[in-house]
């Protein structure tokens, strides 16, 4: 798909007049990066019941922002860290924020970043995410459009470990994301629409086009981590409750919906 003239944000939002206003996750990886995650990955059987190759939505339970449930819900690719054998992968958590969350499962993680956002106020963080990316008027714009430059979405995904060992866990996980070592390093970036599954190769969004940095890798994070992602979002002055949960992945755009624009860059050196 051409892109025209459109280029995404090439350095990492806190370079820019961007902020994150949301953060939300979907079950299985909405993105398909070949060997991290893709139709080869594997994960609990108890969340297997809907993949990213198949065409249509498994789920009629859905949030007024239209993501839907976890329970039941379209599910996306899974990274390959998973072993049945290994306890981190099936030893059971205690959530005590997060809600329908399961060890061993893989997650996408979105952090959307908007120019229009009460950036800095206590209500920079809302949900639906669309309430925090247009906050203020007057800056988005359709004529000229301008969306590409002042809505970004960040992508990390990873799989969930039970494990105490102090190289899962980053207690700032509400905030971004994370870069350092292998992490927020393999990145793509471009031109895209927003997600979900009332998107697919037919209905776009109604959003589009917003630039996307995605992490290419797949990682591995505590279960603490994530609860205190969602202990965060229960703090903040907006109610965030219908994003403590994973909401269901879109189909995999086909590639020839893919934007042309697409190229990779390292947020330590901005290139």
């Amino acid at each position: 798909m051409s892109a025209g003239d459109r280029v995404p944000i090439t350095v990492p939002y806190d370079q820019t007049d961007l902020c994150p206003v949301n953060v939300h996750w979907h079950l299985g990886a909405e993105h398909l990066s070949v060997g991290q995650f893709d139709d080869k990955g594997t994960g609990p059987a108890s969340t297997s019941s809907s993949s990213s190759s198949s065409s249509s939505s498994s789920s009629s339970s859905s949030t007024t922002s239209g993501r839907q449930l976890a329970a039941g819900a379209r599910k996306g690719f899974q990274c390959h860290h998973y072993n049945a054998a290994d306890s981190k992968f099936t030893a059971p958590y205690n959530w005590q924020h997060c809600v329908g969350m399961i060890v061993g499962e893989t997650y996408e993680i979105h952090w959307p970043h908007s120019a229009a956002g009460a950036c800095g106020t206590n209500f920079q963080y809302q949900s639906p995410f669309y309430d925090g990316v247009f906050c203020k008027d007057g800056i988005i714009t359709i004529a000229p459009l301008n969306t590409y430059t002042n809505i970004g979405v960040q992508s990390q995904t990873f799989t969930i470990v039970n494990s105490n060992d102090a190289q899962y866990y980053y207690g700032d996980l509400f905030r971004g994301m994370m870069v350092g070592g292998d992490k927020g390093t393999d990145m793509a970036k471009y031109t895209g629409s927003t997600t979900g599954t009332s998107r697919d190769n037919n209905i776009c969004s109604r959003y589009t086009p917003i630039t996307w940095q995605v992490d290419r890798k797949c990682h591995m994070i505590s279960a603490s981590s994530w609860d205190k992602m969602c202990q965060d979002m229960k703090a903040q002055a907006d109610d965030m409750s219908s994003d403590l949960y994973a909401h269901g992945a879109r189909e995999l755009v086909a590639h020839n919906m893919t934007a042309n624009n697409q190229g990779h860059y390292n947020p330590r050196t901005g290139r």
